[in-house]
Order: C-alpha cells, then structure tokens, then sequence
C-alpha cells in the first residue's frame, strides 16, 4: 500500500510525456545517475519525486525493489508512448485511469475509491472515515493527514479546475488532469462540499478499450458472468462506475463487432470472449482503427 505519494501535486496535461521521453533516453535519470534531474526535467525537487511516483502509478514505467535502481518503461507504457506520446486520445485516457484506479499498491486510494467505497455522494470527512476503517480492518495505520492529501488530489485528477476553482483558471493554463474528461467525479453542493460520483460518458468509452480491460480481467478464461464484470473489482462496472443498462448496452456494440458473445439463455448471464486477442493487442487494435 502507498498513500501521499504525489507530494500532494496531481497529473498535469504534458507531465506523462515528459516523463515517458526522458525516461526512454536515460533510465536513471530520476536517481541523478547522470546529472541532476531538476535541471535536466526542469521542475521543482518535489516535482521531481510525484512524477517518479506517477509513472509507476499509471503503470507506464516500473522499478526494481531491490539491486540497481533504475526505471524502466513497461510494455503498456511503450505502447502508449509509441502510438499517443502526447495523452490526447480518449482511450488513452481511459486506459490510464483503468492502470491507476486498479494499482491498489501504488495507488491504494484510488484503488479504494473505485473499488471499495460505496458513497454515491460523499465529503473529504465521509471518505477518510471509511478507508480509515477499512485500511485497520486490513491491519495498517495512515496518518489522516495523508488520506486527506489523497482525497484533495482524487477530487484535482477527476474534478476541472474550471468548475472547482473557476475564478481562478486561465484561458491559458495547463493545470488540468487529463483523467477529468472522463467526468467520473463531479461536484454534487460547492457550499457543502460535497461531491458525487457519475458515469463515464458512453461515447468516452472505445468498445476495444472496453474488450482490453474486460479480457484483462478475464484472466485467461472464454466465459465472464455479466454480474462480475459490473461488480467485480477493478472490473469495468466498478472502474467507470456503469450501471447495468449502460454497460449492458456496451456488450451488445462488442457482440455487433463479433469480438464476444452475450448468452442470455437457460438462466444464464454471461459472454463469451471469442476474440483471441490479448489486452495489449486489443489496445494496439484501438489505435490502428485510429488510423483507419
């Protein structure tokens, strides 16, 4: 589990590339192997370490526990690195918020946020509250002050400053998440401050984005209960908070496409993957269908 370890700065438009391009030239070049990587990054020290943290978060790059530290892109970074450098796709995006929200050891408050808190509507003192409870029930001990700096950088990475801060935001500035068109946060009282959680929009959800993450979770197996993929963690239903009509209506547009099956019949609720593709062939099919 890992709590504050953004340095309370959340994802700007721009922070992913720049780290995925130096990281690709020089593996070291967060560990100051090479020459200091302020200078060479142009950011603040403390940027410096919520951008280390935040490639592993999206699981874009990775780090060995133990012998020569170095950060290595993954194939899932490599990927997003070669066919959209710049996060401006929306399946990229989707993508992104589907490696974090599912991250529960690097990520383990937007794990719980997704996965485990029930709250349509909630405040900072609602959420605090319940991953406290449920983080003693696991046996570990957070300091409020890092579930809160968690909670604040939740609501930043999912909320525009444009409806948070709007007096506050510039025609120019580059301050926003990316992982805020997906809509999946929103503010339900401003006066209160209270927030809600909303579906993610059906036409912000690429169908192949949909198979990657349902073949993902699927593990290797043909048929997925409908009921798992609504409910289960890190599942699509959970992860971009679907309700049944809406993800009912995805899997009939992958059935039209042939890449599943929706079997309804002899009590049964399930599909059936007949797709052969894997979840990073699924993504590469994403993009090349960009292309065409």
């Amino acid at each position: 589990m890992k709590f504050r370890g953004h340095e309370t700065f959340f994802v700007r438009k721009g922070w992913l590339n720049k780290g995925l391009k130096y990281v690709n030239r020089d593996p070291f070049v967060f560990m100051g192997a090479n020459g200091n990587p302020m200078d060479i990054l142009g950011i603040g020290s403390n940027m410096v370490k919520s951008l280390r943290y935040w490639l592993q978060a999206f699981t874009l790059t990775v780090e060995p526990s133990s012998g020569k530290r170095e950060q290595r892109i993954t194939d899932f970074g490599r990927t997003v690195f070669k066919n959209d450098p710049y996060i401006e796709e929306i399946g990229t995006i989707c993508l992104l918020h589907y490696s974090l929200a599912s991250n529960c050891d690097d990520a383990t408050a937007w794990y719980y946020f997704f996965n485990e808190f029930k709250p349509v509507e909630f405040t900072r003192d609602d959420f605090v509250l319940q991953i406290s409870n449920y983080l003693r029930i696991q046996g570990a001990e957070v300091a409020e002050r890092s579930l809160d700096d968690d909670f604040n950088c939740i609501i930043n990475t999912y909320v525009p400053r444009s409806k948070s801060n709007p007096g506050k935001v510039q025609a120019e500035s580059n301050i926003d998440c990316p992982l805020g068109e997906l809509g999946l946060v929103d503010i339900s009282n401003k006066r209160n401050k209270t927030y809600k959680r909303s579906e993610v929009k059906k036409e912000l959800l690429p169908p192949l984005i949909a198979l990657a993450i349902i073949i993902d979770q699927a593990d290797g197996k043909s048929e997925v209960k409908i009921s798992a993929i609504q409910s289960d963690t890190n599942n699509l239903g959970k992860i971009f908070n679907l309700n049944i009509i809406a993800l009912t209506n995805l899997l009939y547009k992958l059935e039209l496409m042939e890449y599943i099956k929706v079997i309804r019949t002899a009590g049964l609720d399930i599909i059936r993957i007949i797709s052969d593709m894997t979840f990073v062939e699924c993504v590469n099919e994403y993009y090349r269908s960009l292309n065409n």
